[in-house]
């Protein structure tokens, strides 16, 4: 596989320098001046026919990397049907492209940013939103327009493809967007079947913003027309404009040390990260208790609810939103300041797209972390990933009583016995769980 150097692009480079026609070109949203660094790299390659393997920090501008050069190839078939057959109507096509996702909220958002630029166009295009929670009946009859660029969760595309209700057959270019979580989140059995229905003969792009060794050995298999390694930023790298901040704190204190930071900063909007489904209602309905507008999302949650919350948080009616990792992907808030895990994720990248929720499109953003002893495997994971040294810091009024598991070493390592906490360590735990003090929170603003 090729590699392309980031360096060797310069910053000042034009749309139309990276080979975007004049339509296109106009159909750009006028607060787009020049390309990012990703849409630098991705869009000759694209355009040039070739499997592509893309590697970009969150918030970089990835969907229009490979949105422009997708929506340039059907609008320029479209047109050269309309040549063809003169005066008559053009004739309904089976999709051409495919841009496959892990949520229904990345499909949403990805399929509004190429909408906005797909309604500039002179010549219709349609592109098909598909996903869960929406009534099947719905997409059906939307189905019926033949739509030339689809992009759909992994399950519900199977389904209609199961059920004969639509044709992957006429597929040219497919984009697996977020790669690495249709890895993770189990979605892979699905894509492989989905593969099935498609064109062997094809044009396939990886875009991620890490690179686990499963997604490097994916690329190796899938990518096989001259295909292009690019790398806009250091793999599995954290955006510069974030400013990250990690807090040292018992278990039990988390959610009080919560509310101490939203109450002494008022952030406008704050997005917090959690773990599992319960804990995220838990947290917000206790938020809720204490005056502060709050709301959980996940996974279990109807899409209507989910939706209409997404939409409140983005228009300020919601101040904290608490989400759990399959949120992490297609929650996009511009200037969005702060984001907080109140839990590190197990997986080590899913920290990575966590906090790059913030500091989007070179905004400045703040990423705050509370840490208990429980989880230093898990930093020192993060911190070999993103090759960060990350300190842990005290917070005044919420002292750290609990006390790090003891590890007895006699006999070698594979003799290591692990001694657990003491008791009163526990009551310790408990008494900082009631402690509702929200003086003297000393972090950074």
């Amino acid at each position: 596989m090729t590699f392309a150097e980031p360096s060797s692009f310069p910053e000042s480079l034009t749309f139309a320098e990276l080979g975007l026609n004049s339509a296109l070109l106009k159909a750009l949203p006028t607060r787009l001046k020049h390309p990012t660094r990703v849409q630098q790299l991705a869009i000759p390659a694209i355009l040039a026919g070739r499997d592509l393997l893309a590697l970009a920090q969150t918030g970089s501008g990835k969907t229009l990397a490979f949105g422009l050069p997708l929506l340039q190839a059907i609008y320029q078939q479209i047109q050269q049907q309309t040549q063809l057959q003169g005066a008559k109507s053009v004739s309904a096509t089976n999709a051409l492209a495919l841009v496959l996702v892990p949520t229904r909220e990345l499909a949403l958002q990805v399929t509004e940013a190429l909408q906005a630029v797909a309604s500039q166009l002179s010549a219709p295009l349609n592109i098909q939103l598909l996903c869960g929670g929406i009534p099947l009946e719905d997409q059906l009859a939307e189905l019926v327009a033949k739509p030339q660029l689809l992009v759909a969760t992994p399950g519900r595309l199977l389904d209609l493809c199961k059920q004969s209700h639509i044709s992957l057959d006429s597929i040219k270019h497919l984009v697996l967007d977020e790669a690495d979580r249709l890895l993770e989140m189990g979605f892979w059995p699905d894509v492989q079947k989905l593969l099935a229905f498609m064109p062997k003969l094809k044009q396939t792009s990886l875009f991620s913003a890490t690179l686990p060794e499963a997604l490097a050995a994916l690329a190796g298999k899938l990518l096989v027309n001259d295909p292009l390694r690019v790398e806009a930023h250091k793999v599995n790298s954290v955006a510069a404009e974030i400013e990250e901040q990690l807090y040292l704190v018992n278990k039990g204190s988390k959610a009080q040390a919560l509310i101490t930071l939203l109450k002494q900063y008022q952030w406008p909007q704050v997005l917090v990260f959690i773990s599992a489904r319960d804990d995220a209602d838990a947290i917000a309905k206790r938020l809720a208790k204490t005056g502060i507008k709050a709301a959980a999302l996940h996974g279990e949650k109807d899409q209507t609810v989910r939706s209409q919350t997404l939409a409140d948080f983005k228009a300020n009616r919601i101040q904290v939103l608490v989400a759990t990792d399959l949120m992490a992907r297609g929650i996009h808030v511009d200037a969005l300041p702060v984001v907080i895990n109140l839990d590190l994720p197990m997986s080590a990248p899913v920290y990575v797209h966590r906090i790059g929720r913030t500091a989007r499109a070179g905004e400045k953003g703040l990423a705050i972390s509370l840490v208990c002893h429980g989880e230093m495997a898990t930093l020192t994971a993060i911190k070999n990933l993103t090759a960060r040294e990350l300190p842990l810091a005290l917070l005044a009024d919420f002292p750290v009583t609990d006390k790090p598991r003891e590890k007895i070493t006699d006999g070698g390592a594979d003799n290591k016995v692990e001694r657990k906490r003491p008791p009163r360590d526990k009551q310790a735990n408990r008494r900082s769980i009631n402690k509702h003090s929200a003086k003297a929170f000393k972090g950074k603003r």
